[in-house]
C-alpha cells in the first residue's frame, strides 16, 4: 500500500479492543508492532480511482477480507465458526 500514490489511510482493531489510526504511514507501523493480536485492518479509499488501485493490490495477495463502503476490511484472524470471502 505505501507504494500507492497517495497510499490510502489504514486503522486497526487489534485484539485487546484498541483501535489504532486513521494513519497512512504503512512501512514502519507493520513492521515494528507485529501481526498476531491484529482482528482486522481497514483501508480507507477517498476516490473511486484510489478504489481501484487498492481493490486490485489485494487480489494479487489474494487476502481475507470484505469490501466496505468506506474501503476494505482486512482480517487478520476470523474466531471459530466465523465465515469469510477472500478479495
Amino acid at each position: 500500500m505505501y507504494a500507492l500514490d497517495p497510499s490510502p489511510a489504514w486503522s486497526t482493531l487489534v485484539a485487546n479492543g484498541h483501535r489504532y489510526g486513521p494513519d497512512r504511514e504503512w512501512f514502519y507501523h507493520f513492521r515494528n508492532g507485529g501481526y498476531e493480536d491484529i482482528v482486522h485492518v481497514d483501508i480507507h479509499v477517498t476516490t473511486s480511482h484510489q478504489r481501484e488501485l487498492v481493490q486490485s493490490a489485494l487480489r494479487k495477495i489474494h487476502v481475507p477480507g470484505e469490501e466496505t463502503a468506506d474501503g476494505f476490511r482486512v482480517f487478520g484472524y476470523v474466531e471459530r465458526g466465523q465465515v469469510t470471502d477472500y478479495i
